[in-house]
């Protein structure tokens, strides 16, 4: 945790420094190429040193935000105690819940505050905004570190998962034990876990003691650590295994949301008037999803469970598994509007004359698009909140920040798999003079049908999730609140 603390306390800086470099480039006319001349905007390229300090810049906020990203989720929640039953699954759960409302909120700051400053004031304002706030942010973190807890960090959590993996192919003709009482396994000094579990049994091999005297050294450590791992480096790769198959369901669910672009088209041939002068931006209209993720957070936290409680007679928690899957079934949800409203919107179009004409406005309100973005916000508060709390929750207290660092790999992942999507399906549907579903004129195609295959997908994975989720097992401390029920 010591390490996860400098990660927390040094990466902002990072951040800082970054910022403080960019909005550089909005003060001193040196650092950015000149205005373009006249009106046939005759434009000078860039420098070389130019594009060096402005590079940098993004380069050392994008190190800096992704090295907070995965470590200050796992640090706060490392503040708190692990056991994830009972009276400290509630604190848990909230603790997941505020810390992704905050962000959203954080979100919804910057698209709105942020850029209303930086088009209305100027944007050597506007960028020296976010550097003050970083410098607080920064500052705020040095001033609580005598609070925090701290532990000494431990050996490197990737060696170790490699010395697992190559120790249990050196070992792969040593035979298993139907009882694993039989067997004697290298524990790790002061650890509670002394027998491997009985899931992906072949990992056991690992940590197998076949002759103490010559694979032990006398202080109880390893000869060789890459033919002999301990009980606790074998179940943190089970672990990490385990969830692989969930981890791939929330990544394909997040293809639903890498889709930025089409809505904004959607929503560029509406009407997007609020009464007779004030016009939504068509970019804006993912505030929406922001605004009902936030909403739905401060619901669930102080009215849901509180009634639920109230109803049960008993402190009330839905799991992380029952959050993540009613996540996928209203991101299924959120597709399926999508594609009945850019039905409606596409008719109405080619019925108003404007086929070939993606940018003139049809008579239909832009209000239709607030449905779609409402799912879509539950659904992404619902399955991300619940994706961190069962990463953290499920793995060993040493991988807290490779749980917290899995919801973004998925949220890569899902970008790279729509990328492909949407490219196989341009190639497949444009052949023999056919206009492509995902045309750059929305008229003319068919993203109808485009979200309808995202819905068809979807389907498939929830399905997909609900198997491995049972095939899982229960999470940890479910069978202990089933005794205790009992």
């Amino acid at each position: 945790m010591l390490l996860k603390l400098k990660r927390v306390a040094s990466e902002p800086c990072l951040s800082y420094l970054g910022m403080f470099l960019f909005w550089l480039t909005s003060v001193i006319p040196q650092a950015r190429p000149p205005p373009c001349i006249g009106s046939n905007n005759i434009c000078r390229s860039a420098e070389m040193f130019q594009l060096f300090f402005l590079c940098s810049s993004l380069g050392l906020v994008a190190i800096g935000a992704g090295a907070i990203k995965s470590s200050s989720l796992a640090f706060g929640s490392d503040q708190l105690k692990r056991e994830v039953y009972q009276e400290n699954a509630r604190a848990i759960e909230s603790y997941f819940s505020w810390y992704y409302a905050v962000y959203a909120l954080s979100v919804l700051v910057a698209l709105t505050c942020l850029v209303y400053i930086q088009v209305n004031m100027g944007w050597a304002l506007g960028f020296g905004a976010p550097v003050l706030l970083m410098l607080f942010s920064t500052l705020l973190i040095f001033l609580g570190t005598p609070f925090y807890v701290k532990l000494k960090p431990k050996s490197s959590l990737i060696t170790g998962l490699i010395q697992v993996i190559v120790a249990s192919y050196r070992n792969r003709c040593l035979r298993l034990s139907s009882q694993s009482e039989d067997m004697l396994y290298h524990q790790k000094k002061g650890s509670v876990i002394v027998l491997p579990s009985e899931k992906l049994r072949f990992l056991n091999k690992a940590c197998i003691v076949q002759d103490p005297q010559l694979d032990l050294s006398p202080d109880g450590e390893a000869t060789d650590p890459w033919r002999l791992c301990t009980v606790d480096q074998v179940e943190e790769l089970k672990a990490l295994l385990n969830v692989v198959p969930i981890w791939l369901t929330g990544a394909i669910m997040n293809i639903n949301i890498s889709q930025p672009s089409f809505p904004v088209l959607q929503a560029t041939t509406m009407d997007r008037h609020i009464g007779s002068s004030f016009e939504i931006p068509a970019a804006s209209f993912g505030i929406f999803a922001v605004i009902a993720a936030i909403i739905w957070i401060v619901l669930y936290d102080c009215l849901v469970l509180p009634i639920a409680s109230k109803m049960t007679g008993k402190p009330a928690h839905f799991s992380t598994k029952e959050r993540m899957g009613f996540g996928m079934f209203l991101s299924f949800l959120s597709v399926l509007v999508m594609a009945v409203v850019e039905g409606v919107r596409r008719s109405i179009a080619i019925k108003e004359g404007y086929s070939d004409d993606p940018q003139s406005v049809i008579p239909m309100s832009a209000m239709w698009l607030l449905p779609q973005n409402c799912l879509a916000g539950f659904a992404e508060a619902l399955n991300a909140i619940g994706q961190n709390e069962f990463y953290i929750s499920e793995f060993p207290r040493s991988m807290s920040s490779v749980a917290s660092a899995l919801l973004g790999v998925g949220m890569g992942v899902a970008s790279l798999l729509a990328s492909f999507i949407m490219s196989t399906i341009n190639e497949l549907t444009r052949g023999g003079g056919q206009e492509s579903w995902v045309s750059s004129n929305i008229n003319k195609g068919h993203f109808d049908y485009y979200y309808l295959v995202l819905a068809g997908l979807s389907v498939v994975n929830l399905l997909c999730y609900i198997a491995c989720s049972r095939a899982y097992g229960p999470c940890k401390g479910e069978n202990r609140e089933m005794i205790e029920e009992d």
